[in-house]
């Protein structure tokens, strides 16, 4: 025996012999020299403790050369990754929400290439607003004398509240205390923004006794939120905008609407559950509203405040609002959106988010049945995988009870394992792009309604690998 074979350890390529490969000088082309460098010297030491098992085999320089670019890859991979989102809700909060409009992606695209004028006024030829782009325009969709945005819809109640009712009560029913994801609660939003916080009426019923009751020389705001992720339904009351905004005028105190997800458009002409406008909570008397940018609108994430002038003015004067302000990409992403509702005939199809929640059933079961055979044949013959009607859901607390129809694929272990279910989604998850579905009913389902790119899904699918899933079985 020769003292090579005794001692495998001695086959191994040091780091300098690595370094001289083809594929190292394509790491170090790529990743630099430093970096590539310490990829490959992690390689050699992983080989050399894998070289110590009985029967290893050494690996030459040029596999370590490799293993260590395959690294340098990954780990360049942004964790900020595209997905496919096939799991039946539209606008997934852990997913990124609405999908932007091409307009609004052009609109970032152009704003991240070029100097623009963010807070300079090009005619006057001095400092300007960042809030000009988007007031006027916000302004003329829903009715309000002024507009102002911030970085979310949370953002935009906190600053509210600061605004108008620090070290001061604001006033709201205990049916409207809502907690959303994250553990948004409004109570503590309140506390944050400096408010003490006046609870009127009970869970399920509010009066209006209770609000006049409620009122004093100490009242900052009355607020009125609009419950968009839950419902109460049964032996219910409640104080309607209207007549909630003539007690807050007849007593002088401002009444502020939160309406959380907010829409510009009405969503029963596409098929969906009625929900508030915007337009229509400023013509009910709020002075002021806020919504969401990000959810039912379409747009980026961002939170806007509408509404009496005089109260934004006081809003852009608190020092909280530079901390919550939102930069250039979002402005232009958000300019572009809004312009799209000047053509509500054609909203639908130039708005992602109307786009996917108004998709015909029909259209959706005839990709499901085209998709049925390949997605087979990529999973095997472990996983039965059948048509099926499902209902999808708009998401992130907007429309809560609201679902639509919708049809996908039923992926289900013909032995009924639920390892090999979870190795199967985790094995789709792994794809170059990744695969994300629900599992329900024993059975990944594959819901449909936001495959636009079937052909990018399919090429991705090819390169599923599903390992050990089968003996799991």
């Amino acid at each position: 025996m020769t003292a090579s074979s005794a001692n495998p350890l001695r086959n191994l390529p040091s780091v300098d012999q690595v370094l001289r490969t083809p594929l190292a000088a394509a790491a170090i082309e790529c990743f630099g020299r430093q970096a590539a460098t310490e990829a490959i010297r992690r390689a050699v030491a992983d080989a050399r403790m894998a070289s110590r098992n009985a029967g290893a085999v050494v690996p030459e320089a040029n596999d370590l050369a490799g293993h260590a670019l395959v690294q340098l890859r990954d780990g360049e991979r942004s964790s900020l990754r595209p997905v496919f989102n096939l799991t039946g809700t539209v606008l997934h909060t852990n997913l990124g929400r609405a999908l932007l409009a091409k307009e609004a992606v052009e609109a970032v695209r152009l704003a991240m290439r070029e100097a623009v004028a963010l807070e300079f006024d090009v005619e006057k030829g001095e400092r300007g607003e960042r809030d000009d782009h988007l007031r006027s325009l916000v302004c003329e969709l829903t009715g309000a004398e002024d507009a102002t945005v911030v970085n979310n819809n949370a953002a935009a109640v906190l600053l509210v509240l600061n605004t108008l009712a620090l070290g001061r009560e604001a006033i709201v029913s205990r049916g409207e205390l809502i907690e959303i994801g994250g553990s948004f609660r409004m109570p503590e939003i309140m506390t944050r923004a400096g408010a003490r916080l006046v609870e009127v009426g009970t869970t399920n019923r509010t009066h209006r006794k209770d609000y006049v009751a409620a009122i004093g020389p100490e009242t900052g705001l009355i607020l009125k939120v609009h419950t968009s992720n839950y419902r109460v339904e049964g032996f219910t009351a409640e104080i309607r905008a209207p007549e909630l905004a003539s007690i807050a005028k007849a007593h002088g105190v401002p009444l502020v609407h939160d309406l959380g997800s907010g829409t510009l458009v009405d969503l029963a002409r596409y098929g969906l559950g009625r929900e508030p406008t915007v337009r229509e909570a400023v013509a009910d008397g709020a002075d002021l509203v806020t919504f969401s940018g990000d959810k039912l609108l379409g747009g980026p994430q961002a939170g806007f405040i509408v509404g009496r002038k005089d109260l934004l003015a006081a809003i852009s004067r608190n020092p909280m609002k530079r901390a919550l302000r939102v930069d250039k990409l979002r402005l232009a992403a958000l300019e572009a959106t809004l312009k799209l509702y000047r053509d509500p005939d054609r909203l639908a199809e130039r708005l992602p988010t109307l786009r996917l929640l108004s998709r015909s059933v029909r259209e959706i079961v005839a990709q499901a049945k085209r998709l049925a055979p390949l997605v087979a044949d990529a999973v095997g013959e472990a996983f039965a995988v059948d048509t099926v009607e499902c209902r999808s859901q708009v998401g992130s607390g907007a429309l809560p009870l609201e679902t639509v129809p919708s049809a996908g694929l039923a992926l289900k272990p013909r032995s009924g394992s639920g390892r090999a279910l979870e190795a199967l989604a985790a094995a789709l998850r792994g794809l170059g792009v990744p695969v994300i579905g629900r599992i329900e009913n024993q059975a990944l389902v594959l819901d449909f309604r936001c495959l636009e790119d079937e052909a990018n899904f399919i090429a991705h699918l090819a390169g599923l690998n599903l390992g050990g899933t089968d003996a799991l079985a």
